[in-house]
């Protein structure tokens, strides 16, 4: 069993969220949602980076810190769609107890000084408007750099957040292809 911190993208606390945690559950693992946006949900982009500028950056950090410190003793996956996992990013490269990183959709920026050996798992769309192929590149070869084990799964034709079902964004197939590599990277972790 994998202890799970979810974060939830610029959307806020969506029910796929919630769907994603308990299909995590069913497979046997620990998962922790944190509403970081105090019970706000959105339906669009735009609704949410309101939210986020309003929040700030800074205090959205805090309040993922908070919510992962009763669950750090024994090490952490920290996982997140979009904006949750640019900041499980940061919390899993700030953890040096950290199982694994499974971002879904985002990733965030990284210091050339960085130094990890965590398993990291991205699933992204291809291509992503937010996470740029030259990004994504230069992520990758950071994170490699940094001594992380980093896995990046594209899927063509999709949109951003294809894993929500409840988004213009989704895509069944590839969501059924991201989910089953995700449930199988966490299960290594497991043992």
């Amino acid at each position: 069993m994998a202890r799970i911190l979810l974060l939830h993208s610029v959307h806020g606390l969506r029910p796929a969220v919630l769907q994603a945690a308990e299909r995590l559950r069913s497979a046997g693992h620990e998962v922790h949602t944190p509403d970081l946006y105090d019970g706000r949900v959105v339906d669009t982009p735009e609704e949410g980076r309101k939210i986020q500028e309003e929040i700030g950056r800074d205090e959205l950090l805090k309040r993922a810190v908070a919510a992962a410190a009763p669950h750090v003793d024994g090490g952490l996956v920290y996982a997140g769609f979009s904006l949750g996992g640019a900041i499980a990013q940061n919390l899993a490269l700030a953890d040096e107890k950290a199982r694994g990183l499974l971002l879904m959709h985002g990733t965030s920026d990284l210091s050339e000084d960085v130094s990890t050996e965590i398993p990291v798992q991205l699933h992204v769309a291809d291509p992503d408007t937010s996470e740029p192929v030259d990004w994504l590149n230069a992520w990758y070869l950071l994170m490699r750099r940094a001594g992380a084990d980093v896995e990046i799964f594209r899927y063509r034709g999709v949109g951003h957040l294809f894993t929500d079902p409840d988004l213009p964004d989704h895509d069944a197939e590839a969501a059924g292809r991201a989910w089953a590599i995700a449930l199988d990277f966490l299960s290594e972790l497991d043992s």
